[in-house]
């Protein structure tokens, strides 16, 4: 059986950690939404292509498997009977999306939109904001919330999809969109936002505030003037339909290779 990983999705981390740095925090139903946020859970972000935006993504990319305190994950549960064939469906039904959108101009016409699109990353979410409210309320495996394009040149290779679900979900409800006996969904916690004439901090080596901040408790962060959220974000799940073995299909690691110097 597989192991869970520490953390995953480095991109989903780097949406959060954007909005700090560049005090665009806000909430109560902005627009356009974030990947994986559905409902009241809304956040502002306009395209970031500065100095610091480059800055916070590749900090986050030098150490995206240290998030400790700051990534809940699903444990991984026992076989049971039907779930190879559930998570069958879901992979069948990825790899017609993935056949559908591997020009992604066609993505772009279906109402999907580039996060960051200026922002250099691993990995560009193509988010389709319908389909992510339309997952609060039901799982369609032909509606994914993001695609995953790795980016080469002027040209996007579409390698998976991204699945999000409401974060008041249990694991029993995860477990009925997709069985947590393949797959493993994730969510963001404990996360200390700091005062704005801080934020810098928080991209500083041995940091306090942020992914890698060491303050994970509600007590610590007032005591240094930042913002807790015990939980932000949806639960989220990625997938690449288009490898061969279970292990590739479901991989948590994918993309958090580091390839950049801390």
């Amino acid at each position: 059986m597989r192991k869970p990983v520490s953390v995953m999705v480095r991109a989903a981390a780097l949406w959060i950690f954007l909005l700090w740095v560049c005090g665009i925090w806000a909430q109560d139903q902005q627009s356009p939404t974030m990947p994986g946020m559905s409902g009241h859970d809304m956040f502002s972000m306009p395209g970031m292509d500065s100095e610091s935006g480059a800055h916070a993504l590749h900090s986050m990319e030098s150490h995206h498997m240290d998030m400790g305190p700051h990534m809940k994950m699903t444990a991984l549960r026992e076989v049971k009977p039907g779930d190879e064939e559930r998570a069958q469906k879901v992979v069948g039904a990825a790899r017609r999306v993935t056949e559908k959108y591997k020009d992604y101009h066609t993505a772009l016409n279906d109402g999907f939109q580039i996060f960051l699109p200026k922002v250099p990353q691993k990995m560009y979410h193509f988010t389709n904001y319908r389909y992510a409210f339309e997952a609060r309320e039901a799982f369609n495996p032909e509606h994914p919330t993001s695609l995953l394009y790795e980016k080469h040149g002027d040209a996007y290779t579409l390698v998976g999809v991204m699945y999000t679900a409401p974060k008041h979900f249990n694991e029993d409800e995860l477990d009925q969109r997709i069985p947590l006996s393949v797959a493993q969904w994730h969510e963001h916690v404990n996360l200390c936002m700091p005062p704005a004439d801080r934020k810098q901090e928080a991209l500083g080596p041995n940091p306090k505030f942020g992914f890698r901040g060491s303050i994970s408790t509600q007590t610590e962060c007032d005591a240094n003037g930042g913002n807790f959220h015990p939980l932000i974000l949806n639960w989220m799940v990625h997938l690449y339909p288009m490898e061969k073995s279970e292990a590739e299909i479901w991989d948590v690691s994918r993309g958090h290779e580091k390839d950049h110097a801390d």
